[in-house]
């Protein structure tokens, strides 16, 4: 259950964390509503941090999102690491707290979101980590985050001592 709450204002970044293809949405926590902004790709990290960093000179964020993907019944594996290790580099390199949210089934609602649309079949594979990081932030818009992290504050929080939580 998330234990912490969105903030009332300011620009979002949310991430939808893959190995190859990364999802980027924008929303502001005033109105709530999320956008999906931008697929990102590129042959190595530093390619990928490179078109974050241009997202983040576009949009300002005061913070940032990432989906923390698990198996259906919660339990971690592998590409979890990798997004709390995606998460923390974020806020290492542009010093903005991350939030964490449960990203189960985010690529399955995507996946319809776009079918609704029309797009079908291979046509989604370019907007699908998009759309995909927009069910993220718009799920922690609706209902907050399962962890908070930030360098200049206390490591990984996950209890309601943290004035960041709910």
């Amino acid at each position: 259950m998330p234990n912490f709450a969105p903030p009332d204002s300011g620009s979002c970044l949310a991430f939808d964390f893959g190995e190859t293809r990364i999802g980027a949405a924008q929303g502001d926590g005033r109105i709530r509503i999320a956008h999906p902004i931008a697929t990102i790709t590129g042959s190595n990290n530093e390619e990928k941090f490179a078109r974050i960093a241009a997202l983040i000179q576009q949009w300002q964020p005061e913070n940032l999102i990432v989906g923390l993907p698990t198996h259906i019944d919660g339990s971690e594996h592998a590409l979890t690491q990798l997004a709390r290790k995606f998460g923390h580099r974020l806020n290492g390199r542009f010093r903005l707290p991350v939030y964490w949210v449960d990203e189960r089934l985010s690529s399955v609602y995507a996946e319809e979101l776009l079918r609704e649309s029309g797009i079908r079949g291979r046509k989604q594979k370019p907007m699908l980590d998009q759309v995909a990081a927009q069910a993220i932030l718009q799920s922690f818009f609706d209902h907050g985050a399962v962890a908070f992290f930030d360098r200049q504050g206390d490591a990984d929080a996950d209890n309601s001592d943290n004035p960041k939580a709910a």
